[in-house]
């Protein structure tokens, strides 16, 4: 960075920054908790003079705990994908308005986590439901390392409550799948040719100005050859719908060819199930008591409002550790 043609070349440059960044998160806070511990190791020594000392002590040994406890879960995200930003999907599933409307849940979910981390909500598409909710909706959510945790939520989240919908109260099961791929670097090379894809316009919808509803701006991109589909209506033109479609669509392809080419034995694109009953990941039970539990894990709480409102920490740091588990062989 300190020579002197170094901008010459801004997409190398900002790449390289980008890559300094990634490493700076990694090393200071370590470089961090190590000043404090040397800290707390001087201060010991004065806790026989000093009453104050070994109150100040006991506080800040418990501040780095926490601190390096954190660490430790940090090192669980250690895939080269792991630090990029993530571009998450959610599908309604079986349930119809119910369905929609659990989507809908979902995606207020997420943007409460995100917003809870301080990182930057852009939103692709949406598609809103016949009566209520969501359909579908695309957004992508960056941040260090969002990939990283937001992988955890891939699959599909099942509800149970008292519909809001049913003037009979009675309880139904609602299915929403969730899709979570790495946003990938603009230097990353993903070849697509033209004849492999199937371009449609449509009109975009919902609130986002004078073109909305009145020109087919909206894009949906099909590759033929893996049958992966992506679309995008939230951007002023058709041709910007089009490059974010395309940037999202070489996410797919390369994180589809990433996870083949390490072999993983539970890669998205191979696990993925029907959005229905039997497949889900997570249940969220709402009636007739409160439990949110996760089947792969079995980490659960009764604490429903907190998860609905983001606070998913624990269910995320649970699937790294069972992940890390799993690669490890260890039971």
């Amino acid at each position: 960075m300190s020579q002197a043609r170094f901008w010459d070349k801004p997409a190398e440059a900002q790449a390289t920054i980008n890559q300094l960044k990634t490493l700076k998160r990694a090393i200071d806070p370590w470089k961090k908790a190590h000043t404090e511990a040397s800290d707390l190791n001087e201060l010991s020594s004065l806790v026989d003079q000093d009453e104050k000392a070994l109150t100040e002590l006991e506080a800040g040994v418990k501040k780095l705990e926490h601190e390096v406890g954190m660490l430790e879960f940090q090192r669980l995200l250690s895939d080269p994908l792991d630090p990029n930003g993530a571009i998450l999907s959610i599908n309604a599933g079986a349930g119809g308005t119910e369905s929609c409307d659990w989507a809908q849940m979902l995606s207020r979910m997420y943007f409460r986590w995100a917003e809870d981390h301080d990182f930057e909500i852009q939103m692709v598409d949406l598609q809103a439901g016949e009566e209520a909710g969501t359909k579908s909706t695309t957004f992508f959510v960056r941040g260090p390392y969002a990939y990283g945790y937001l992988k955890a939520e891939c699959g599909v989240h099942r509800l149970v409550r008292i519909s809001p919908f049913d003037a009979n109260k009675r309880r139904h099961t609602s299915f929403a799948s969730v899709d979570v791929v790495a946003e990938v670097e603009e230097e990353l090379e993903i070849e697509i040719s033209e004849s492999e894809l199937r371009i449609d316009t449509y009109r975009a919808g919902g609130a986002g100005g004078q073109h909305v509803n009145k020109t087919s701006s909206a894009v949906r991109l099909t590759h033929l050859p893996t049958g992966i589909v992506v679309q995008c209506q939230n951007e002023r033109s058709q041709h910007q719908n089009k490059q974010v479609a395309l940037k999202i669509l070489k996410a797919r392809l390369y994180e589809r060819r990433y996870e083949e080419e390490n072999q993983k034995l539970k890669a998205q694109y191979g696990e993925k199930k029907e959005i229905a009953w039997g497949s889900q990941i997570r249940s969220y039970v709402f009636h007739p008591y409160t439990l949110v539990k996760d089947h792969r894990t079995s980490y659960e709480t009764s604490n429903g409002q907190a998860i609905m409102d983001g606070a998913i920490d624990p269910f995320i740091e649970a699937y790294l550790k069972y992940q890390a588990k799993e690669r490890s062989g260890r039971p």
